[in-house]
C-alpha cells in the first residue's frame, strides 16, 4: 500500500475529508486574525476564542463518528424536546433586555432557540429522506409546518433575527430535496403575500423602525442611525484590497460598536478588503 493510500484510509476511517477540514482550519485562522483587531488585542477575549475553536474541532471529530442513521433516528426526538423547550421559554422564560428568550434551569441558563438552528434542518432532512424525489405537495407542506412552528414560536419571544435563520436553515434543506420548480414559485407567491401581515402583526414597532432605519439611516445621522453610517463608511474606505491588518480608521478609533461581535463584517472589510 502506497503512502497516498494509507493516509486516505485513515481520513476514511476518521470519516472526514481532509479538504473539508483544511477549509475549515484555514477560516479559523483568518477569523481568529480578524478577532484579534476587532478586540482591540485584547488577550483574553482571544484566549476564549481559541478555546472555542479546539472545543469546536473536538466536538466535530467526535460527531463525525456517529452513523448518519443515528441522527436520522433521534432527530424526531430532538425536534420535539426543542418545540418544549420554547413553549417553556414562553411560559416561564427570563425577560433580558425586553425578550423573553433564556431558559434557566438552575444548573444551567440557555436559549432553546440555539438548539432549533440544528433540529429544525435535521428534522426536514429525516421527513424528506423517506420521500420520493422531486416532494409531494403534501410532504413539502407538512415539511413548511415543521420549519415554521419553532420560527413562530422563536419570533414570539421576539427574536426576528433567530427566527429568520431557523426558517431559512430548514428551507434550504427543503430546496435540497429536489423540490419541483413549480411548487418554489408557488412558495415564493406565498411568501410574498404573507410579507404584509408579518410587517403590520407580528413584528414589533421597534422591528419596523430597525428595519426602515437600515433601509434609510440617513433619517437619523446622529441617532439610530449613527452606527449603520459608520459601518458604511468602514467598508467604503476599505476599498478591495482594505488598509491592511490593524490598520482600519473606524474599526481601531472606535468608531464602531461591539466590534468583534455585530460589526465584525465592517471591521473585516475595512482593513482586509
Amino acid at each position: 500500500m502506497t503512502e497516498s493510500q494509507q493516509k486516505g484510509s485513515i481520513w476514511t476511517k476518521i470519516h472526514i475529508d481532509p479538504t473539508f477540514l483544511l477549509f475549515i482550519l484555514a477560516l479559523l485562522v483568518y477569523s481568529a486574525f480578524v478577532m484579534w483587531s476587532a478586540s482591540g488585542q485584547d488577550i483574553g477575549m482571544m484566549e476564549r476564542k481559541i478555546g472555542q475553536i479546539v472545543m469546536g474541532l473536538i466536538v466535530m471529530g467526535v460527531m463525525a463518528q456517529i452513523p448518519p442513521r443515528v441522527y436520522e433516528s433521534w432527530a424526531p426526538y430532538l425536534y420535539i424536546f426543542c418545540v418544549i423547550l420554547l413553549i417553556m421559554v414562553d411560559a416561564f422564560g427570563q425577560i433580558s433586555k425586553g425578550a423573553q428568550r433564556w431558559l434557566d434551569l438552575g444548573f444551567v441558563r440557555f436559549q432553546p432557540s440555539e438548539i432549533a438552528k440544528i433540529a429544525v434542518p435535521l428534522m426536514v432532512a429525516r421527513f424528506m429522506n423517506r420521500d420520493v424525489c422531486p416532494p409531494s405537495l403534501k410532504n413539502t407542506a407538512i415539511a413548511l409546518v415543521l420549519i415554521f412552528l419553532p420560527t413562530l414560536l422563536v419570533a414570539a419571544q421576539p427574536d426576528l433575527g433567530t427566527s429568520i435563520l431557523i426558517a431559512a436553515s430548514g428551507l434550504f434543506v427543503l430546496f435540497l430535496s429536489g423540490m419541483s420548480w413549480k411548487l418554489i414559485a408557488v412558495a415564493a407567491v406565498m411568501l410574498a403575500a404573507f410579507i404584509p401581515v408579518l410587517w403590520f402583526f407580528l413584528m414589533h414597532g421597534y422591528q419596523r423602525d430597525r428595519v426602515m432605519m437600515l433601509l434609510d439611516p440617513e433619517s437619523d445621522p446622529l441617532g439610530a442611525g449613527y452606527h449603520i453610517i459608520q459601518s458604511k463608511i468602514a467598508i467604503g474606505s476599505g476599498g478591495l484590497s482594505g488598509k491592511g491588518w490593524l490598520h482600519g480608521t473606524q474599526s481601531q478609533l472606535e468608531f464602531l460598536p461591539e466590534r468583534h461581535t455585530d460589526f465584525i463584517f465592517a471591521v473585516l472589510a475595512e482593513e482586509l478588503g
